[in-house]
């Protein structure tokens, strides 16, 4: 089994801690972890090559497909950011950024159709539920069905062992009770795709039909070609 995650901070705080206890439960995986902004340091800058031109000519190409690669590649995605500012990190918001291409209107990979990903994150008020939706709306875009979140208030402080014993406590509990569930699953087979996702799929390829048709033949549209995506071909069905 292969795990790939991304890091949305190099801090060590909680969110740290409770990423480590939630993969303690996958000591015989193959983990591979990124940690932001040292592993893409650039942000996007718009320049829209990605889409026109190919993922190979981003700027940041080396960065970013490396992390790809990865993503590509694994079992289990887990994604960690705290809240800042009722949001994701600038360096995870720079990295989904550099994704844009792999948006279900655009490139989307196959093989994320039958990927499971977790989100982890906290904060010490309010913020976590819109860090989560931050992140699980690339991740849903790209094609991933079977996505849970881990948040949490701390409502005391950021520090794992200025909290609570009782908060520690119950933190624990809750994020290994993710982690068995996770721990579970069967990963030679894929996770299942949702309706929802296949309505979201659907509504791109009418579009990249209808582009086809008006003779707009570009990068994207010749993906979805090459893929068999605009006739009986689905991505789901081949992961």
């Amino acid at each position: 089994m292969k795990i790939t995650v991304i890091n949305g901070t190099e801090k060590r705080g909680v969110t740290y801690k409770l990423k480590k206890i939630f993969l303690e439960r996958f000591q015989s995986a193959e983990i591979t972890e990124f940690y932001l902004p040292k592993d893409c340091p650039a942000f996007c800058c718009g320049c829209t090559n990605c889409f026109m031109r190919g993922e190979d000519t981003c700027k940041d190409h080396v960065y970013i497909s490396a992390i790809e690669k990865s993503l590509i590649l694994s079992d289990l995605i887990v994604m960690t950011s705290p809240s800042y500012v009722m949001h994701v990190t600038g360096a995870m918001k720079t990295l989904l950024d550099h994704f844009g291409y792999r948006w279900m209107p655009h490139r989307p990979a196959a093989e994320m159709f039958g990927k499971r990903a977790v989100i982890i994150t906290q904060c010490l008020g309010a913020g976590a539920t819109s860090t989560a939706k931050d992140i699980k709306h690339s991740l849903s875009w790209w094609g991933i069905s079977k996505i849970e979140v881990f948040k949490c208030s701390l409502m005391s402080d950021i520090v794992w062992s200025s909290l609570p014993e009782k908060k520690r406590k119950h933190l624990t509990n809750k994020i290994n009770r993710l982690a068995c569930k996770f721990a579970r699953f069967n990963y030679a087979k894929p996770a299942r795709t949702k309706i929802r996702t296949k309505i979201k799929f659907e509504l791109c390829r009418f579009i990249q039909k209808r582009v086809r048709k008006n003779g707009i033949i570009g990068l994207d549209n010749k993906y979805w070609h090459d893929n068999g995506w605009l006739d009986n071909s689905r991505p789901w069905n081949k992961t």
